[in-house]
């Protein structure tokens, strides 16, 4: 009983640092996941359990944000259909498939967001968003998809793409941060219904990380609208360094180099 008490605390303060980080740059997952991995849960249970936090925790950033018109939800409405089917079919195939043979290729674009961010300095800044008709909107949207299949099947970066997507479209970082936040919530609530019909949550443990999740998430959209895109694009140099650092670690340690 102890045990589990210490367990769920546990949990509890990785769900809050977690929603915190994840709120305003993403890869909070960094963070809960590997949390969840101590219960000694099987892999799948963990990505289910941890979607169903992540939903509390991306659901209320989302609502922040969006009470600050920082959503565009004349595009963004377009995409969330999209968003939830694929992610629902990544989260089966991750029940069945391991996705370490994505992990290389995933390292290769981080690397590619990282350095695009950090030599464009003044990237993200202002808002220069231009109409999306045609092609254009059709290439949107096939990145979208991409990444919500990848969410739903592996998931880190996946806050981090989403954000780099909507910078690509021209948004600042604010908006990119609030537009992110609602493809993410949408991609983690498709999952998490897969999980749950595949029997692979653990309701105590993942609410358990889902009331810390609100907390860091609340304080952590308001503080990135407080301090502005400045904070948010720092964060973002760092969160991507530290996760790229971690799969590269990760990937080398399986492959036995290291």
């Amino acid at each position: 009983m102890e045990g589990d008490l210490l367990i769920g605390i546990i949990l509890f303060f990785a769900g809050a640092l977690a929603g915190f980080i994840d709120s305003i740059v993403g890869g909070g997952g960094l963070i809960s996941l590997p949390a969840l991995m101590l219960t000694n849960m099987p892999v799948a249970m963990c990505l289910g359990t941890n979607k169903l936090s992540s939903v509390f925790g991306s659901g209320t950033a989302m609502i922040n944000f969006a009470k600050n018109k920082l959503v565009d939800w004349g595009f963004v409405k377009r995409i969330m259909p999209f968003t939830l089917i694929m992610s629902m079919i990544g989260a089966y195939i991750a029940v069945y498939v391991p996705g370490t043979f994505l992990k290389p290729l995933i390292i290769v674009l981080l690397l590619a967001v990282f350095i695009v961010v950090l030599t464009k300095k003044d990237w993200g800044a202002i808002a220069q968003v231009e109409r999306k008709t045609g092609w254009k909107l059709i290439a949107y949207l096939a990145m979208a998809i991409i990444i919500a299949l990848y969410d739903g099947f592996l998931g880190p970066g996946t806050g981090m793409f989403l954000i780099f997507y909507f910078l690509f479209m021209g948004y600042d970082f604010l908006g990119a941060l609030g537009n992110a936040k609602v493809l993410n919530t949408v991609s983690n609530f498709g999952s998490l219904l897969v999980f749950i019909y595949m029997g692979q949550v653990n309701y105590g443990y993942g609410l358990a990380v889902a009331v810390g999740q609100i907390i860091g998430a609340t304080a952590g959209s308001k503080l990135a609208m407080v301090k502005g895109a400045g904070l948010v694009r720092f964060l973002f140099i760092t969160m991507s360094l530290t996760m790229l650092t971690k799969l590269t670690y990760d990937y080398l340690l399986s492959l036995g180099i290291i």
